[in-house]
This record gives structure tokens, sequence and C-alpha cells, in this order.
């Protein structure tokens, strides 16, 4: 008990339904997606056996859907790459699941390690690419689902790091 309060709960709050939120069925904020990211990420029964390599072009797989959003699992083999590309009226959540990935935006270069989240909003324009000398893996959660991914000119790619 903290005896620097007057307030105190007499009782079980749990039994208190009228003030406690239901919880959401799906994700619905930016939080949300990437707590669902987090989640899936911590979970690798969810995703480690399905992993594939591909040497030829980036392997990828839909994990999960659900209202307004999808759950994407990819890998990468060194020296594969994405291109430089938005994702159209997505916003989304890129989580390295394994390995280091690189990102080249108009800002600059940042190494993604295992663990690491990007969080982005639509029209977002970057390039992903393993540059490192093994596979790498990665989530993206993309709300609303994604419909298209247009891709740009290769110019204006930074090399200046990123912090």
């Amino acid at each position: 008990m903290n005896s620097d309060s007057d307030l105190q709960i007499a009782g079980d709050i749990l039994e208190v339904p009228h003030l406690l939120r239901a919880p959401r069925e799906h994700p619905a904020t930016v939080a949300d997606f990437v707590g669902l990211a987090r989640s899936i990420a911590a979970d690798r029964t969810q995703w480690a056996h399905l992993v594939q390599y591909d040497a030829t072009s980036r392997w990828y797989h839909r994990l999960r859907t659900g209202p307004g959003y999808e759950v994407w699992l990819l890998s990468w083999v060194p020296g594969q790459g994405s291109g430089r590309h938005d994702h159209g009226p997505s916003s989304g959540v890129l989580t390295v699941l394994d390995g280091t990935l690189t990102e080249h935006t108009e800002r600059g270069t940042r190494a993604l390690g295992a663990g690491a989240q990007r969080v982005f909003a639509p029209g977002y324009a970057h390039e992903v690419v393993n540059d490192a000398l093994e596979p790498a893996v990665s989530l993206h959660v993309y709300f609303p689902g994604l419909t298209e991914m247009p891709m740009h000119s290769a110019q204006c790619i930074a090399a200046a790091p990123v912090s």
C-alpha cells in the first residue's frame, strides 16, 4: 500500500467491468500494429518453420490477414534487395526477425538488426537490402493491406549514415 496517496481501491478492480476497456479483436492504431509485429516476432513458432530462402528472388509469404491489414514474412539472402519503392496508400511496420537489413532513403542509410522496427506512412520511399553475409528474415505489417508498390528510380539514395 502506498502511504503517499489518499486514493485506495477496495476490492477487486476486475469486478468493475465498466471501468475496463474491452480488448480489441484486431489492431486499430499504429501502436497496436507495432504490438502485433512484436508479438509475432517473439513467437518463432508462428513463422520460423515457414521461412524459405531463394537465391533467385526474394521469398515472401502472407502470414496473416485481418480487417484492413496484412502481415507478410520475407526472407533475404545476401545481396537481395527490394529496389527503391513506396507502399502506395498503405502505412506499415517493418520488423527484422533474423539477420541484418540495410534501409536506404533520401535521408541516408540505416542498418537494421534483429529486433529493429521501422514504422512508415503512406508514400514513404525506401530501398531495403541484405548487405550482410548471412540471410535475413523480416516481418511486414501493412494497413490497409498492400495494394500497390510503386517503384522509384535509384537516384537520390544517400550514402550518409542515419543515426
